[in-house]
């Protein structure tokens, strides 16, 4: 299981900025966060930090146990999306669809940051490098609901090919509606045909324009 932030890791990232989630630390502090996941290194001078979608999720959830009302984050861990079939995977719940929620506004704006002509409605290099965890969250937030151990839903999983991976559901309607959101979320798919089962299945790439 993946450590909690530490308390300093915690405070670098309660106090990014709230739109850009921009990161202020010491050199130490941000490569340790970029080590974790929670946060990335711009490409482009002057080469400051920001949080990655998990450091997103990370940051709403500190703000969320600061409030005196607000109900405590389930997890202070590193935030991954569901790519179906996980063991112990339970039905989303409130905090689950908050946290998600948070991640997807925070890789939008990661979007927002890196792409060189500051558009969010195509995937990033962040996702490039992640494609299993980006599609999976797209889908996710979208509201498709993952597969259990067994059973009905969508899996994502790694492919042969650069770029792509295989979306999985058995359900005809439900395998096109994760097309439509794929496509909506600027990924590049077609529908193909299992050569041994003839189950119907997706291959999704990023779109680069």
């Amino acid at each position: 299981m993946t450590r909690p932030p530490t308390a300093a890791q915690r405070r670098v990232i309660d106090a990014a900025d709230p739109v850009t989630g921009r990161l202020r630390g010491t050199e130490s502090q941000l490569t340790a966060l970029v080590k974790r996941g929670l946060a990335f290194r711009h490409p482009r001078p002057p080469h400051d930090h920001f949080l990655t979608p998990e450091g997103h999720r990370v940051r709403q959830g500190i703000a969320r146990a600061c409030e005196p009302s607000g109900e405590a984050p389930a997890s202070t861990g590193v935030f991954a999306a569901r790519v179906g079939g996980e063991e112990g995977a339970t039905e989303a719940g409130p905090a689950r669809r908050r946290e998600v929620h948070s991640a997807w506004q925070g890789l939008l704006e990661l979007r927002r940051m890196t792409n060189p002509d500051q558009a969010v409605d195509r995937p990033c290099g962040w996702e490039r490098a992640h494609l299993v965890q980006a599609a999976a969250l797209a889908l996710e937030a979208a509201g498709h609901h993952p597969a259990g151990q067994q059973g009905g839903g969508y899996r994502v999983r790694e492919t042969p090919q650069p770029e792509a991976v295989a979306v999985h559901e058995p359900d005809g309607e439900a395998l096109r509606a994760c097309a439509a959101t794929l496509e909506g979320a600027g990924w590049q798919v077609s529908e193909h045909r299992e050569p041994r089962t003839g189950g119907r299945y997706l291959l999704a790439s990023p779109r680069r324009a």
